[in-house]
């Protein structure tokens, strides 16, 4: 039997929004077969994300289902186009999970995020994402650590690229305070983040141990806002790999634990001082 396909989140998401559509609008299977001219087989392979569909089908769909908000129904048109992005380069040789958190960031419009152990992928120095690359276990090969560090610099030029996007992080003490690779290394990421706070785009908030607790603790959160609001996806990190949700109570309830978070922290000026006093004791 040939390999099986992995599909892309980018296939599963439209996948998901085409059979909300359908299902939304009370439509069967068989009818929206009969609407697109295919077999039923067909409309059940389009909203798992096995088989494409065209513009053309997409926005027939839409107008049968009476979907009015013509920005959503664009952006959904352009997920279905082929999406051959910088990140192909490393299809086969690193996991999907890592490919699709690379499209995901590049397709946002607006980044915010939570961490409380390790300091956000996006703004780890070459050294720091080595000695975290280098804990995993069973215990990566060094060509492999050498091209997870390649495809996490080039994810970070959605926020330090000429047109970089808006982001907003809360970064715990603990996070602050880890020393992954040693002392010199811990220095030099928080001499990074300062610098990184400085960009216009970029908004870094402390939450300090003396704040006490907090929603989401040890969980790593991005949540990816989309072109529009419809097509917002959160990441969470797990040992497995990421999962991405994207039903409206989940998006609800993280951009509510954001919010909070936001509001717990430090002021990105309060935060800057945090960081080098922590500098400063290291």
């Amino acid at each position: 039997m040939p390999p099986r396909t992995v599909l892309t989140q980018r296939q599963k998401r439209l996948g998901s929004e085409l059979r909300k559509m359908r299902t939304t609008a009370g439509l069967s299977a068989e009818y929206a077969a009969g609407l697109l001219g295919v077999d039923r087989g067909k409309i059940s392979n389009m909203e798992s994300g096995v088989r494409g569909i065209s513009r053309e089908r997409l926005k027939t769909l839409a107008c049968n289902c009476d979907v009015t908000d013509e920005k959503y129904v664009e952006a959904l048109a352009e997920l279905a186009e082929p999406n051959a992005g910088w990140w192909e380069r490393y299809r086969g040789s690193l996991p999907q999970g890592l490919l699709d958190i690379s499209e995901l960031e590049a397709d946002a419009v607006r980044l915010r995020g939570a961490n409380t152990v390790h300091v956000p992928g996006l703004l780890q120095t070459s050294e720091l994402a080595m000695a975290i690359f280098r804990c995993a276990v069973p215990a990566l090969p060094e060509h492999e650590v050498a091209l997870r560090l390649a495809l996490r610099t080039e994810r970070q030029q959605v926020i330090t690229g000429d047109e970089g996007i808006p982001y907003v992080a809360v970064v715990h003490e603990a996070a602050l305070r880890m020393q992954f690779g040693g002392r010199d290394v811990a220095r030099t990421q928080l001499r990074h983040l300062l610098q990184a706070s400085e960009r216009d785009n970029v908004t870094l908030l402390a939450l300090p141990f003396a704040h006490g607790a907090f929603p989401g603790a040890g969980q790593t959160v991005v949540y990816a806002e989309g072109r529009v609001p419809q097509l917002d996806t959160v990441q969470v990190d797990s040992s497995h790999g990421p999962a991405f949700l994207h039903a409206e109570g989940q998006l609800a309830k993280y951009r509510a634990q954001l919010d909070l978070l936001e509001e717990l922290a430090l002021s990105p000026e309060s935060s800057r001082d945090f960081i080098r006093k922590i500098e400063q004791q290291l």
